[in-house]
């Protein structure tokens, strides 16, 4: 069982920046909880992993990302932060019950590949919002 630990992402900037996440929490469900704090808690990133077991057998690992944009805001004066808007990304992996590790390894490694820069179809229907035709 992994435990809850730092965390290094790297962008896609021109000229890449890693991200570290430290942990947070492990909330009541088994969901690990690591941030990349900006100083304003409403900014952080957030990255989450957890793993769940369903009734039919299979089990489900779910990766969320929340990366909120926070610009200041000045009302009278006063100076505060807000949150103007926020990206989301949601992947779960559902693996049967007799699925073996080798398996897994080649469905992480076909997605891992899917968002790639080269795998246009997938790059840019998310990075540029084309649609498919």
């Amino acid at each position: 069982m992994p435990q809850l630990q730092n965390l290094v992402l790297t962008d896609r900037a021109a000229t890449p920046v890693a991200h570290t996440y430290t942990p947070r929490e492990v909330t009541r469900d088994q969901v690990g909880v690591v941030v990349e704090s900006t100083g304003v808690p409403i900014g952080d990133n957030r990255f989450q992993i957890g793993l769940r077991r369903t009734p039919e057998g299979r089990t489900k690992v779910a990766i969320k990302g929340v990366f909120p944009i926070v610009q200041t805001q000045t009302i009278n004066g006063v100076s505060s932060p807000v949150v103007v808007r926020t990206a989301y990304c949601d992947i779960t992996f559902s693996f049967d019950g007799t699925s073996d590790e080798q398996e897994r390894k080649n469905v992480v490694g076909l997605i891992y590949s899917a968002l790639a820069p080269g795998a246009t179809l997938v790059n840019d229907t998310v990075t540029k919002l084309q649609g498919v035709f």
